[in-house]
């Protein structure tokens, strides 16, 4: 047999190449979405602001509950395309805290409550939903 190296078949090669790939693929599982306990905790802060009745800032103008509920489900969803917010906490930083655009803080204002950051409101909501159904 020719072309083999230390006189392995080339198929023979190829199959153990086959095999340590697969064994790779096993070992690195593809991470296209996130774990579901992930998902649910980001659906629900989501949903958590859109039923909040709170008003949200965004670059300067406030809009009610349900286009800030709108607007960061169209972040996550643009982030779990890039499979870039693999927890709750990297989906409050990366889109529920800032302006991508003009890197402006967002505010979230409830009524009788003082305003705060979105970061500040969904950490607190996090907070609170894992108290409820710790992990």
């Amino acid at each position: 047999m020719t072309g083999g190296v230390g006189n392995v078949p080339g198929s023979v090669r190829v199959s153990r190449f086959a095999i340590a790939l697969l064994c790779l693929a096993l070992a690195f599982p593809a991470s296209s979405a996130p774990p579901s306990a992930t998902a649910g905790e980001i659906e629900q802060l989501i949903s958590s602001l859109g039923a909040s009745g709170c008003d949200f800032q965004r670059n300067g103008s406030w809009y009610p509950a349900k286009k800030a509920e709108e607007h960061l489900r169209r972040k996550y969803e643009w982030l779990h395309e890039r499979n870039l917010a693999a927890t709750a906490e990297q989906f409050i930083e990366r889109a529920g805290t800032k302006s991508s655009m003009t890197g402006r803080a967002y505010q979230v204002r409830c009524s009788g409550q003082p305003v705060v950051t979105s970061a500040e409101w969904l950490r607190a909501r996090l907070v609170e939903m894992r108290k409820r159904n710790p992990h």
